[in-house]
């Protein structure tokens, strides 16, 4: 079988994997987010914290709730950080300097696990263990948790609650996250993921050297990096490591994880405003662009265009032998559409145009499917522009499953799909206008690549980078983590403004003139709208940066 012939098996069974799922798993989640029973641990929990279960919040209170525990979480990942030297199972490690731990606890606390520095060499276990891996579960159930508060905006009428959200957290954690990453986990340690409090093994090389192989909590740490789309990696290598990622199957599971909660929340969204076909519509646009997006990836690597790849006959600098071309395409496209960021290869060496479209793909919104939760909630905003730009098309009123698109919900999907390319182009200007894209380690367009990337990976809470890119200076650890904190918090507060305003209308009577939006018309209609959004905003950029480098 021919690689190309096997990379496209390799995807097509994440695909059919990923549809078989789809509604079992999604008919799991809505129940969790939508009972209204408490286990005995999460009635512990409520009463640990001083929440009454019972009592709902307006958007407001949810969005205070919100922030002030991402505050806490940040300020908490610090201290933990700078202290390390004094906390057990250190390794030895000094605290990590203030800009870096600055850097790396709202990282982490807004699930993009930015890493400017290599884990294996500057992290101990205990900060790992808990503080980086409890970040990535609760960063990624605050994702969940405002996706169903949107939905609640959408399936409720004549009414400001809109849930707990200590409530939902404790849900999605215990009921969701904490289960499958046990169960990954194990998975990961049978094929092959180290699991250890190793300090690091002592052993002889091939040429009589000496190394030391460094252990830890990998596998634990492993399964909730992808299933929370979160990618930060124990190791530098992240997912290239044979002690993160060891096999080709241990690979697709990785890829399958990242996947599965993004797209199985599309069904969540339909159970809860009672039509389920519009689940599978915006399922349908995910996959459009998804299906797209990995087979240009794949085209682009393939082909290797460049007098390296044409040389050598393949484009392989900078991925692992034991994954090829087409299993390091599919991981770097299915990374970063979702928010995870993980990598088993490095983007920086992919040859121009792939390198655009992994960069590109961030530029969606990361929506098909995006990170857990974030990806849903940013295709219904995108679904809510689709029905206004179609409103005045025809002249009608925009309605998206029963609710009124006035002027208050446009300007705050507007305010929403405004923040990241502002963030990631300012941020871009203002590296080169400062002259710290002097710490690029190419020229020309190629460099001008690598800082839009970081820009563009940071203010969609990605955390890929393109490696040429030495970013662990004050600077660069500063603006970073203002981009990763301003792209995380304020859609989140415009998502949870646009859920209140929703969540007060009465619910209008489709009608023959009401624009049916479970159908392939406005499938292509929302797929057409998020291409032309990026198009219009980062044209002007990718024409300076990857086109002009493959072109």
């Amino acid at each position: 079988m021919s690689e190309t012939a096997a990379g496209a098996l390799f995807t097509l069974s994440l695909a059919v994997a990923l549809a078989a799922v789809h509604r079992p798993f999604g008919n799991y989640l809505y129940r969790v987010v939508a009972g209204t029973r408490h286990t005995r641990v999460e009635r512990g929990v409520y009463r640990l914290v001083g929440v009454e279960p019972t009592a709902e919040q307006s958007w407001g209170v949810y969005a205070r709730s919100l922030l002030a525990f991402s505050a806490v979480s940040v300020l908490f990942l610090y201290a933990f950080l700078r202290l390390q030297n004094h906390l057990w199972l250190s390794l030895g490690f000094g605290p990590v300097v203030a800009h870096g731990a600055w850097n790396t606890a709202v990282s982490f606390v807004t699930n993009t696990n930015w890493q400017w520095y290599p884990g294996e060499s500057t992290m101990g276990h205990l900060v790992q263990m808990a503080g980086l891996a409890v970040q990535n579960f609760v960063s990624a159930a605050v994702g969940i948790a405002v996706a169903v508060v949107l939905v609640r905006g959408f399936a409720r009428r004549r009414t400001g609650d809109l849930g707990n959200f200590w409530v939902d957290l404790t849900r999605i954690t215990l009921r969701i996250l904490l289960p499958m990453s046990v169960l990954a986990a194990i998975v990961l340690m049978i094929g092959g993921v180290v699991q250890n409090l190793s300090a690091g093994t002592d052993v002889s090389t091939l040429t009589g050297g000496g190394q030391t192989v460094t252990g830890g909590p990998v596998a634990s740490q492993e399964a909730i990096k992808d299933l929370g789309t979160n990618g930060g990696g124990f190791y530098n290598a992240n997912s290239a490591h044979p002690f993160e990622n060891p096999t080709a199957w241990t690979n697709w599971l990785q890829i399958f994880l990242l996947l599965v909660i993004p797209f199985s929340l599309p069904r969540v969204f339909g159970r809860m405003v009672g039509q389920v076909r519009q689940g599978y519509a915006v399922a349908a646009v995910m996959a459009v662009l998804a299906i797209a997006s990995v087979t240009l990836t794949n085209a682009f690597e393939l082909a290797g265009n460049g007098t390296v790849p044409h040389a050598v006959g393949a484009a392989l600098e900078g991925k692992e032998v034991r994954f090829g071309v087409p299993d390091s395409a599919t991981f770097a496209a299915a990374t970063t559409l979702t928010s995870t960021g993980s990598v088993n290869s490095s983007h920086d060496s992919y040859t121009a145009l792939g390198g655009m479209m992994t960069m590109g793909n961030m530029m969606l919104g990361e929506v098909a499917p995006g990170g857990v939760g974030a990806g849903l909630y940013g295709m219904l905003v995108l679904a809510v522009v689709t029905v206004f730009v179609a409103g005045l098309m025809v002249g009608r009123t925009p309605e998206y499953v029963g609710k009124k698109i006035g002027s208050r919900e446009i300007k705050l999907a507007s305010l929403f799909f405004l923040v990241s390319p502002a963030l990631a182009l300012v941020g871009t200007a203002s590296a080169f206008a400062t002259g710290n894209d002097a710490t690029a380690l190419n020229v020309g367009p190629h460099a001008l690549s690598e800082v839009l990337y970081a820009f563009t990976s940071a203010s969609n809470n990605n955390g890929s980078a393109f490696a040429g890119l030495v970013a662990g200076t004050p600077w660069w650890n500063t603006a970073l983590g203002v981009c990763m904190l301003l792209g995380r918090f304020l859609p989140i507060v415009f998502v949870l403004a646009l859920a209140g305003s929703l969540a007060r209308q009465q619910p209008t009577p489709a009608s023959e003139g009401t624009l049916p939006t479970d159908r392939p018309l406005f499938v292509g209609m929302v797929v057409g709208v998020t291409v032309i959004l990026v198009a219009l905003t980062f044209l002007p950029a990718l024409a300076l940066g990857p086109l002009a480098e493959g072109l």
